[in-house]
């Protein structure tokens, strides 16, 4: 039972990073953008299905509250202010993504909340990871650094990471879908975007060196972690030679397969412990009769249909998208 949660918990984590990191990332992009028609082209290629990518973030949210509550109560200390500020910038971009195309002198404010709300989300998302991977103050299963306790240069550092690394997802995805200027556009972007990616990942790794961050010591006793940066440089090739020859379809995978890659190292840098380098999953896990009333509803039916769902969700949806300036 805690395996099989284990896994749920990091099946919803990564395809939340993967759906919603690129409508997040198209959100910047947003903002980066003046004509109105290739706004609404912009949010076309979302619209169908953005509130569902979210749903992903609820579900790995429930997992952590039923199935490691040990983990969600230190967690939600620790961050309660920067997941407020993330909630406010989620919610924000959902009502600017609903009421900015009814809007007509205002449309600018609801243009400034879904570029800025998707912005403020993602900085926050990659702040906390950076926080994690650099140690909270722990102790006894119980936060103890204060309100501010996770906040970081290394913290804020990778919050601006993340927002190159959603953008870049952003600007693949928005090849893949469009047409025309807003596709042209996309693919002057994404050089630029790697780069600031690429660069990111430097100063990240040389800022892990000098500060002989713990997560890079796993890396000596588990050797094998080097195959995930190897499959994300072999993806990255392949992403720029279907930049270089205009292969639409390819490069959003290849990006996604990156981004899969880093989580995957992260995921076994950290294991067996769900807070590095304090609380395993042993510890954090509830008791077993709770693991196991849970699966037999959210387990065997809710999470799969989930799949399905989101499945479904993009088989309809696919191909390429356009839109007048009056809807999407």
């Amino acid at each position: 039972m805690v395996t099989f949660w284990v896994a749920v918990l990091i099946i919803s984590m990564l395809l939340y990073v993967l759906l919603d990191g690129f409508d997040l990332g198209i959100g910047i992009l947003f903002g980066l953008t003046r004509v109105e028609i290739k706004r609404a082209i912009m949010m076309s290629a979302i619209s169908p299905i953005w509130d569902g990518n979210e749903t992903w973030l609820v579900v790995a949210g429930v997992v952590l509250w039923a199935a490691f509550p040990v983990v969600y109560a230190a967690l939600f200390s620790a961050f309660y202010l920067p997941l407020l500020v993330m909630l406010a910038g989620l919610i924000l971009r959902g009502v600017a993504f609903e009421y900015r195309h009814k809007a007509e002198r205002m449309r600018w404010v609801w243009d400034v909340g879904f570029a800025g709300g998707s912005l403020v989300a993602t900085f926050i998302q990659g702040l906390m990871v950076g926080a994690l991977v650099e140690g909270l103050p722990i102790a006894n299963g119980q936060y103890t650094g204060g309100i501010f306790g996770w906040l970081s240069p290394f913290a804020v550092l990778c919050g601006i990471g993340l927002c190159f690394g959603y953008t870049l997802l952003g600007a693949c995805w928005l090849v893949n879908k469009c047409e025309g200027e807003v596709r042209d556009t996309a693919y002057r972007q994404i050089p630029y975007l790697a780069i600031g990616l690429l660069v990111f990942l430097v100063v990240v790794f040389a800022f892990a060196l000098f500060e002989d961050l713990p997560v890079l010591r796993r890396w000596v006793d588990r050797p094998y972690l080097f195959v995930f940066p190897a499959i994300g440089i072999v993806a990255a090739l392949l992403a720029a030679n279907s930049v270089r020859r205009r292969h639409d379809s390819v490069p959003f995978f290849m990006v996604s397969l990156i981004f899969a890659a880093a989580f995957a190292t992260l995921a076994l840098s950290f294991w067996p412990y769900m807070i590095p380098f304090s609380v395993t999953i042993k510890d954090a896990a509830s008791p077993h009769s709770t693991l196991a009333f849970l699966f037999w509803f959210a387990g065997i039916i809710v999470f799969p249909l989930m799949l399905i769902y989101t499945a479904i969700n993009l088989t309809v949806f696919k191909g390429k998208v356009s839109a007048s300036e009056q809807h999407y």
